[in-house]
């Protein structure tokens, strides 16, 4: 017996990768006016963490933890809290689409860690799209520096730092995935997120009280950045971790590798980047790659 993703889970993991996209150009706008990355995870964290709970308790939800449960919640929000640093980190010294290509390399991880940790073998289309994916974001993004006419060496050594905490975050989430999947998927999603996002806000606050405080913006459009970076994350983070646990995980979270491409183009329009004709036609490759693997059919 075989069966396709459904069209309104495919549209449902595409909008998270657009809200995700849009979240992180906000975040740009936010950091170049002066917020820091720790206070920005603070914010959003704690933000959506009270919004969930109070939707649970409006709702009467219990939270109903098994010893399994916890077990494992502190570990996968610890690990969203490191990712979470990492990857505002990375986008902060990064272009925000560069930031995101290695950042989307996560899918990888993640069926490796699910190979390493739970015996799982990755499916096969993963395995034959993932390559054409990264071949497509490495030329939208322009990874070797031909677009930019830099070159690869000059290229890299002013990305390197911040492609290493993107990678740190891409590997960080892979395992947060994983452990959510095989450990935490029975618990309600909303209580998962209540869960996680407060301990992702206690680990940023850590990091706020050791580096002095709090960060502000210092002009308007930093604030407007920092509550639609709140907004975005907080919404797609809630559907994300409903959503892709009852996918399956190793699987489907390819098809978000698009958020790169959806960043470019925000980037674009909103922070003035420039997209090359190579660049279009990465984002092509990935477009095509991605709705070839949403649309494939898989064996039950």
């Amino acid at each position: 017996m075989t069966r396709a993703i459904t069209p309104a889970a495919f549209a449902t993991l595409l909008l998270i990768a657009l809200m995700m996209g849009a979240n992180h150009v906000s975040a740009r706008i936010a950091f170049n006016h002066g917020v820091d990355v720790a206070t920005a995870v603070v914010v959003r964290s704690v933000v959506t963490a009270l919004v969930v709970t109070a939707l649970l308790l409006v709702q009467g939800v219990k939270p109903a933890f098994t010893a399994r449960h916890r077990r494992f919640l502190p570990a996968i929000g610890l690990l969203v809290g490191i990712q979470s640093l990492c990857l505002y980190s990375a986008v902060a010294r990064l272009p925000v689409a560069l930031a995101l290509l290695a950042f989307n390399t996560y899918p990888l991880w993640t069926a490796l860690w699910d190979r390493l940790l739970y015996s799982q073998r990755p499916p096969r289309a993963l395995l034959l799209a993932m390559p054409v994916i990264l071949i497509g974001l490495a030329l939208a993004l322009d990874v070797a520096g031909a677009a930019s006419g830099l070159g690869a060496a000059a290229h890299w050594g002013q990305i390197g730092a911040g492609v290493a905490f993107a990678l740190a975050a891409a590997a960080t989430f892979g395992v947060a995935l994983v452990l959510t999947q095989h450990e935490a998927a029975d618990l309600d999603g909303r209580v998962r997120t209540a869960t996680t996002l407060s301990l992702v806000g206690v680990i940023a606050l850590a990091v706020v009280g050791a580096q002095g405080g709090f960060h502000w913006p210092n002009a308007p459009a930093g604030w407007w950045g920092l509550a639609a970076l709140t907004f975005l994350y907080g919404t797609a983070f809630t559907i994300m971790f409903t959503v892709l646990p009852k996918l399956g995980v190793a699987g489907n979270s390819a098809i978000m590798n698009v958020e790169p491409v959806f960043a470019l183009v925000l980037a674009w329009a909103l922070l003035g980047q420039a997209i090359a004709p190579v660049q279009v036609a990465g984002a092509l490759v990935v477009v095509a790659a991605v709705v070839w693997l949403g649309l494939r059919k898989r064996s039950t």
